[in-house]
């Protein structure tokens, strides 16, 4: 008969190995208690704090003020310029603009908005819709658009809050 063999000897032992082999291991952390001397200090200071959004950046300028707010948002290319009309349309609002009759050619429509929600755009002409955007605001869009016959182009602004706009058409 074998002699029974007890099982606490293969624990000791297999608890011992471990406790050696993790007893080399060493977790480290920065809990904020290792400050740098002031030496140190000088050479690693952190710049104050940075602000990446203002959030009262999209609220709409007064109407004595758009004309300034159109003239930064969409600068001068130095191309010449067939229409271009900037405003304010109050909350749930629709504001229409009619451009003087443009020939025939390919223009560049440039379109942006200040507001803290969408601005809608539709462009058309006599007999169809050029442009159908609703625009985030804070960022300018610029769509190219061909006129195969000479008209007028009506633009339409919509907004459910308050929002100023801004358009430039110009001939490529």
């Amino acid at each position: 008969m074998r002699p029974a063999r007890k099982p606490a000897a293969a624990v000791v032992i297999a608890a011992m190995a471990a406790g050696m082999v993790l007893g080399g291991c060493e977790y480290t952390y920065d809990d904020g208690r290792n400050l740098p001397g002031p030496v140190e200090a000088e050479g690693t200071r952190l710049p104050g704090p940075v602000f990446t959004r203002d959030p009262l950046q999209n609220d709409p300028v007064s109407e004595e003020d758009v004309g300034a707010w159109a003239a930064r948002t969409l600068p001068d290319t130095g191309q010449p310029v067939a229409s271009a009309g900037a405003g304010l349309v109050a909350a749930g609002n629709v504001r229409t603009e009619s451009t003087p009759v443009l020939g025939t050619g390919t223009y560049a429509l440039a379109l942006a908005c200040r507001s803290q929600r969408r601005v809608t755009f539709t462009v058309r002409s006599d007999s169809l819709t050029l442009v159908d955007l609703g625009l985030r605001c804070g960022i300018n869009r610029e769509n190219v658009i061909y006129l195969s016959s000479e008209t007028a182009l009506t633009i339409r602004v919509e907004a459910r809050t308050g929002a100023n706009y801004a358009y430039r058409l110009r001939l490529l």
